[in-house]
């Protein structure tokens, strides 16, 4: 039983494990990356910020703070201003490069924006939602939450260079989380999640069937005694080849995405580490 594998050695509970969908997937994705971002103290030293994040953050930023202005002032050109006012630098080629892709950037803004109402105000932006079980204490910060007739949909803004598809939003752990935890959070059914691709102007949508939320969530609480039980062999103390037993690379095209891709000789070797603008449209 689930509740019997919280006992510790000693018979009393173990701690929830505290997690957030980005530390779960990066498990998934790596465990030695999971442990130099989230153990290892100090981590190792990171490379040089990535553009793409640099160019999603901004967009991210620039449309919370469109929903915040006043109702009269939601209009494209505002958008376009809030853009501006929020963008990164970090990680692009150059200071052209970078100029280019705020270009490009406002342009993406305010034709999404021009195609929203103003007056539908979201139930949430930037919202922290959270729930707990047995095994874990999950949270995550949703980028937008909507009402539709007497449901609620999740909506995740997605920047990056490649279109989406249904698999995309029906696949991802991310999604599941943040529905089940919005659903727990405000005490209303939420079923539907949607992914907007501001590049392509597309939304991509799921919405999960009668226990579908549910299976997420034991494989989240799977996840999460994996991360748990890895952590605390961590803080027991590990050393050499057993370390890499418990936190093994690995190996895959991602490693050339990777911010620790200098602390592993088996990822850096098999994918070398791609330029830090490379994920970003051409310009």
């Amino acid at each position: 039983m689930r509740g019997m594998e919280q006992l510790g050695f000693d018979g009393m509970p173990r701690r929830l494990y505290a997690a957030y969908p980005s530390r779960l997937t990066t498990w998934l994705d790596c465990p030695r990356r999971f442990r130099m971002a989230y153990l290892d103290r100090p981590p190792p030293r990171k490379g040089p910020p990535w553009a793409h994040n640099s160019l999603g953050a901004s967009i991210h930023l620039a449309l919370a703070a469109w929903w915040r202005l006043p109702l009269q002032q939601r209009s494209p050109t505002e958008a376009i201003k809030l853009l501006k006012a929020t963008w990164l630098e970090d990680g692009y080629r150059d200071a052209g490069q970078s100029a280019s892709l705020r270009v490009r950037a406002a342009e993406m803004v305010a034709k999404y924006v021009s195609g929203l109402d103003p007056a539908h105000e979201p139930i949430g932006i930037e919202r922290v939602v959270a729930t707990r079980t047995e095994v874990v204490a999950l949270s995550g910060r949703v980028d937008r939450i909507d009402q539709r007739g007497d449901e609620l949909v999740v909506v995740d803004y997605k920047t990056g260079r490649h279109a989406l598809t249904a698999d995309d939003a029906r696949g991802s752990l991310a999604l599941a989380a943040y529905a089940m935890a919005t659903q727990r959070t405000l005490h209303r059914r939420c079923r539907r999640v949607e992914l907007h691709h501001l590049p392509t102007g597309t939304v991509v949508e799921w919405t999960y069937g009668d226990g579908a939320l549910e299976r997420h969530l034991r494989r989240i609480e799977d996840i999460a005694a994996e991360c748990r039980d890895a952590a605390e062999a961590f803080t027991g103390g590990l050393e050499g080849a057993e370390a890499d037993r418990v936190f093994p690379p690995r190996v895959g095209p991602q490693c050339a995405w990777c911010d620790f891709a200098r602390a592993c000789p088996e990822g850096a070797r098999a994918f070398p580490t791609k330029q830090s603008w490379a994920g970003v449209p051409d310009c």
